[in-house]
């Protein structure tokens, strides 16, 4: 196995920061089709059980990802697979900068000074701890995202419910104050300490057990096979708690008029409505997001580290 030389870097945590934000923002550009196939999913025959547990994904308008991507780009040209793409960028840019910039030295934090041998318990606390703290500062972002993507083309006569991000910033304030921003912000932090709990430690604790078995070198192959047991990882553990962030920061009505009161009635209506399934739906989507994304961030930001002179992770 290689040996990895590493250098001291002026403003390191600062770097840090800075290209795990850039990587994260590269990830979000390639894989915002997927996310909007996603959204749209997760929202389809919401609370609908006119068909049984298993009618939610009989009568369906989007029938699959491949079916999602033919329909969209029918109704609304390529722009509609790139709707809420702005959001996006700015989301990852602040919260998955934060918390992938912020997990090792979390994890120092915790006492863990060997990167090769560090527990597993150790790096998953780290993550939860970096990702709710990013996530409850860009949950603005997230909110705008959401609302934008699931957004499908009006009908004639219709006007659309926000036609840019600056708009729906905007109209938001106008209509829901500060607090109307930070709608859905609980279920947005579960879902984010419970994915960043599960992508950074599966990444981290995956390529150092290759390394220490001497089964792979550092290098691009296995920063992409860490990232792809990462990526599926995080798809199984994060879909249900997505499914409810999504519906909740959806909801059109305020105050009495809310579908939702909380995350749990999100989890219980969705259950009682449509099925313990009714919390994966999507999950294909969601899963050919988080692996692409999860591959091009890691990719990218193991790469600029090295051009730097930064060890790698």
């Amino acid at each position: 196995m290689s040996a990895t030389v590493s250098k001291q870097i002026p403003n390191e945590q600062a770097w840090r920061f800075l290209l795990a934000g850039t990587s994260n923002m590269c990830g979000a550009f390639v894989t915002n089709p997927v996310d909007v196939i996603k959204i749209r999913m997760q929202l389809e025959n919401e609370l609908s059980s006119k068909l049984g547990k298993l009618g939610v994904f009989k009568d369906r308008y989007y029938r699959g990802f491949a079916h999602g991507v033919a329909v969209i780009y029918r109704d609304e040209g390529f722009r509609g697979l790139y709707k809420g793409l702005a959001p996006s960028m700015l989301r990852d840019g602040f919260y998955s900068g934060f918390r992938l910039g912020a997990y090792e030295p979390m994890k120092v934090l915790f006492g863990a000074t060997d990167p090769a041998h560090t527990p597993l318990w150790k790096k998953i606390c780290a993550g939860a701890i970096s990702g709710a703290i990013g996530s409850s500062i860009a949950t603005p972002t997230d909110l705008v995202k959401v609302r934008l993507q699931a957004q499908r083309n009006p009908k004639p006569g219709e006007t659309p419910r926000y036609p840019t991000m600056r708009a729906a910033f905007k109209e938001i304030l106008q209509k829901e104050g500060i607090r109307g921003l930070y709608v859905g912000i609980g279920p947005t932090v579960k879902r984010a300490a419970i994915l960043t709990a599960t992508q950074i430690p599966a990444y981290d604790h995956t390529k150092h057990t290759i390394l220490n078995h001497e089964l792979m070198e550092e290098g691009p192959k296995l920063h992409i096979v860490s990232s792809m047991v990462a990526g599926l990882a995080t798809a199984v553990t994060t879909s249900p708690v997505d499914v409810v962030k999504t519906r909740i920061m959806n909801q059109h009505g305020t105050g009495a008029d809310k579908t939702y009161t909380s995350a749990f009635d999100c989890l219980f209506k969705t259950i009682r409505s449509e099925g313990p399934l009714g919390l994966y739906k999507g999950f294909i989507p969601n899963w050919l997001r988080l692996g692409p994304h999860t591959i091009v961030t890691f990719f990218i930001f193991e790469q600029l580290r090295h051009c730097i002179g930064m060890r790698p992770i």
